[in-house]
């Protein structure tokens, strides 16, 4: 009886109580959804290379075409040195050179297997590290269109007073058809977007303190 004394006792919402949170949660769905086709629609469809010479350049693995390309730029003289962040521990600069040839000529003087970072988060602190050993004032990104936007606000927060150049790596899928036509790249992009949110939300109510000046992001090549 005392239990359900109890639940009678409880408040139930009124009327206007539930229009009010449901009014929260339409606004709420609606601004996502905005935020979702604002995010789908910045991603560039077209590989543009950087006009301009960096100090370095940074790969993040986990996409096809991702480290040949960095690798390319590399040999084009576009950039000084190169880390490859999130590198499988099973991976070896011999067999990274058979998958990539023309890395095989630069892995001793110019090129770094990063190993530690098992994320994002990971590949943006390996990264800071890399930069402040080498001491890197301009710096490459190179990761695939949907992941970077995610990618610098990770290394933007985590570097001190460098200028981040980004270099989206765009799949064939991608260049040859929208986004809203592929169900797959559709939900690939909607998942990367939801991390996006995270990451923001995370930076904005835990903001790193910067030692000295703060990243700035390259608009363009």
């Amino acid at each position: 009886m005392k239990g359900r004394d109890r639940a009678a006792a409880l408040p139930f919402p009124t009327g206007r109580a539930w229009r009010v949170a449901c009014g929260v949660v339409l606004i709420g769905t609606v601004a996502m959804g905005l935020g979702f086709l604002r995010f789908a629609e910045s991603l560039t469809t077209r590989e543009t290379v950087p006009a301009r010479h960096a100090d370095g350049l940074v790969v993040l693995t986990g996409g096809a075409d991702r480290v040949s390309d960095a690798v390319e730029l590399l040999v084009d003289g576009r950039a000084d040195r190169l880390l490859i962040t999130g590198v499988n521990p099973t991976t070896s600069p011999e067999s990274l050179a058979r998958r990539v040839p023309k890395v095989r000529t630069l892995v001793d003087c110019c090129v770094t297997l990063g190993y530690r970072a098992l994320d994002t988060s990971g590949n943006a602190k390996e990264t800071a590290q890399w930069v402040a050993a080498n001491h890197i004032r301009s710096l490459i990104v190179v990761t695939s269109n949907y992941h970077m936007p995610r990618a610098l606000a990770e290394i933007a927060q985590a570097v001190d007073d460098v200028e981040l150049v980004p270099y989206p790596v765009v799949s064939e899928t991608a260049k040859d058809c929208p986004w809203w036509q592929s169900l797959h790249r559709t939900r690939l992009i909607a998942s990367e977007y939801l991390k996006y949110v995270v990451v923001m939300v995370r930076q904005t109510l835990l903001p790193r303190p910067k030692p000295s000046g703060p990243a700035v992001i390259a608009q363009g090549g």
